[in-house]
């Protein structure tokens, strides 16, 4: 699947603040506009960033309510 795809995904259910510090090590913030919990996800790329928070998101939607 994309990274765009992926993307549009995780929009629908969070918002995104992406940010990259001096040493290029991408941040990705994710906060769920249902319940306003935070999550923070670290990597050496975009790709990876976008991959480990699509792995969160169905994480979290197979977890039991």
């Amino acid at each position: 699947m994309r990274n765009t795809t992926k993307l549009k995904i995780l929009l629908h259910k969070y918002r995104v603040t992406l940010d990259m510090d001096v040493d290029e090590q991408f941040t990705m913030l994710l906060t769920d506009k249902d319940t306003g919990k935070i999550h923070e996800l670290e990597g050496k790329s975009y790709s990876i960033v976008i991959a480990k928070a699509y792995s969160y998101l169905l994480r979290e939607l197979r977890r039991p309510q």
